[in-house]
C-alpha cells in the first residue's frame, strides 16, 4: 500500500522518526525527511531520500521542506508530523518562554504543515499522522507543558479528521507511551522522577513504534496507542481521574 508513496517524516534524524524512515524505505516509499541534523538525516533515509535540513520552528524552512518535495516527487501521499520537544518542568516553575519554546514545536509547527500540505494531500487523498503522546490524555505532572502541547496536538488532530474526511483525507493520531529513545537525555529541565527514569526497561522498542504506526497508516486506522495497555490507562483516566491522578502525585514525589 505505501510502495511509491511519497512520506513526508519530521524529526527524522533519530528515535521514532528515524524507525519509520527505515520501516518505511522497505516499505517502498518515497522520503522526504526534515530535522535540524544533516548527516543523521541522510544516514536514515539511505541514498535516495530527500534531506531537509534546517529549524521546522522557522517559517521559511517549512516552506522549503514542502517545496522540496513537491519539485523532487510531484506530490505528497502521507505528512507524518513526529518532531517534538520534551519538557521536564512542573507546570507551576516552567519558565514561560520554554513553555512557547514547546508548542511552537509540538504544536504550531504540525499545525503549520497541514495547512501547507492540505491542498496537496486532498489531490492525493493522503494521510496526515500527528505523533502525540499518551501524555496528552493523561497529564504527567514532571511533563507539565509538554502534556499540554500534546493535549492540544490531539484537539487539532481531531478537528482535521472532520475537516478532511469528506475530502477522502486520512487523519490519524498517535499516542505513544513510554518508548525507548533519547527523549529523556534530549529534554530540557530537572530530571525526571525516579520511578520514571527506572521504567524505561519496559519501555517499548522505537522500531515497534514505528511499525505500530505504518500498520496505522495501512489500516486507516483513526488512532494508534502503542504499547496497548495504553488504552486501559486512557480508559481508566476517564473513568477514574482523581485515582490516576493520586498515583502521578505518588510517583512525582
Amino acid at each position: 500500500m505505501l510502495d511509491g508513496k511519497v512520506v513526508i517524516i519530521t524529526g527524522a534524524s533519530e528515535g521514532i522518526g528515524a524507525s519509520l524512515a527505515a520501516v518505511l524505505r522497505k516499505r517502498g516509499a518515497m522520503l522526504s525527511l526534515a530535522a535540524r541534523n544533516e548527516s543523521k538525516l541522510r544516514e536514515a533515509g539511505g541514498a535516495d531520500a530527500l534531506v531537509t535540513a534546517g529549524d521546522l520552528t522557522q517559517e521559511p524552512v517549512r516552506a522549503a521542506l514542502i517545496q522540496n518535495t513537491l519539485e523532487r516527487y510531484g506530490r505528497i501521499d502521507v505528512l507524518i508530523n513526529n518532531a517534538g520537544r520534551g519538557s521536564y518542568f512542573s507546570g507551576l516553575v516552567t519558565p514561560v518562554q520554554e513553555a512557547r519554546v514547546v508548542f511552537e514545536l509540538n504544536f504550531f509547527v504540525p499545525m503549520a504543515l497541514a495547512q501547507l500540505a492540505a491542498a496537496h494531500l486532498r489531490t492525493s487523498r493522503g494521510t496526515i499522522v500527528n505523533i502525540g503522546s499518551i501524555a496528552g490524555e493523561i497529564p504527567l505532572p514532571w511533563l507539565a507543558v509538554y502534556s499540554a502541547s500534546k493535549a492540544a496536538l490531539a484537539s487539532i488532530t481531531a478537528t482535521q479528521r472532520i475537516e478532511l474526511r469528506r475530502d477522502g483525507v486520512h487523519v490519524m493520531g498517535v499516542f505513544p507511551g513510554y518508548v525507548d529513545t533519547g527523549f529523556q537525555a534530549n529534554a530540557t529541565g530537572a530530571r525526571p522522577p525516579e520511578l520514571v527514569v527506572q521504567g524505561k526497561r519496559f519501555a517499548v522498542s522505537k522500531e515497534d513504534c514505528a511499525a505500530a504506526i505504518v500498520r496505522g497508516i495501512e489500516a486507516r486506522s483513526r488512532a494508534v496507542i502503542t504499547p496497548r495497555s495504553g488504552w486501559a490507562l486512557m480508559l481508566l483516566h476517564r473513568i477514574l481521574p482523581a485515582l490516576v491522578e493520586s498515583r502521578l502525585e505518588a510517583v512525582r514525589t
